[in-house]
């Protein structure tokens, strides 16, 4: 048994087991000198050529910091200077639901927010007038002012801006805004 363990045995099996193009690239291999040192920057696919990475940088402004893709729509709105108090406000998801889909489960409609064709936002505002108020609606941004409150807003799933609708009921100083959700899926339905 002490001779399998021996290193002239190992290397002479291991001639018997290669062909001649492997013993060719195993003499390349124990020929070679390692140029560096492999890290964790070699795992995965090989890196960009450094040329081409400089090109990438290059094509931006030098003084831009960020993307305009990461910019969350609204954000121009947010005004930190103003100390105006945050209105109560309450959001909540609409669905039209008849008869066949409460008992018979036919549309095929659950109760999460993707199954939803509406939002309505109320928003408390006492001591304000109707005349009062200014509201500015954005796909995903929705923007209120008057003379006592801010609130800047941004809404949970994109909006069809142009057709949502708002009302002011002066007994309760509530304002009711409600509007239409753009899903992915709308066209599919028209």
């Amino acid at each position: 048994m002490d001779g399998l363990s021996s290193l002239q045995t190992l290397q002479a099996l291991s001639n018997l087991l290669t062909t001649t193009d492997e013993a060719d690239d195993e003499q390349d291999v124990k020929s070679a000198q390692p140029s560096a040192k492999l890290g964790p920057g070699n795992i995965g696919p090989p890196s960009q050529s450094n040329t081409t990475k400089e090109a990438s940088y290059t094509k931006r402004s030098n003084k831009d910091i960020w993307d305009e893709e990461e910019v969350p729509d609204g954000s121009q709105f947010d005004d930190l200077t103003d100390l105006r108090p945050e209105p109560e406000f309450e959001m909540m998801f609409r669905q039209c639901v008849g008869t066949e889909d409460l008992f018979l489960g036919m549309s095929g409609k659950d109760p999460s927010s993707m199954c939803c064709e509406g939002l309505l936002v109320k928003v408390k505002l006492p001591d304000t007038k109707a005349s009062d108020v200014v509201l500015d609606i954005r796909e995903k941004f929705l923007d209120l002012r008057t003379p006592k409150f801010k609130l800047g807003l941004h809404l949970p799933h994109p909006v069809h801006q142009e057709e949502g609708k708002a009302r002011f009921i002066s007994e309760r100083q509530q304002l009711e805004i409600s509007l239409l959700l753009r899903r992915p899926t709308d066209f599919v339905y028209s």
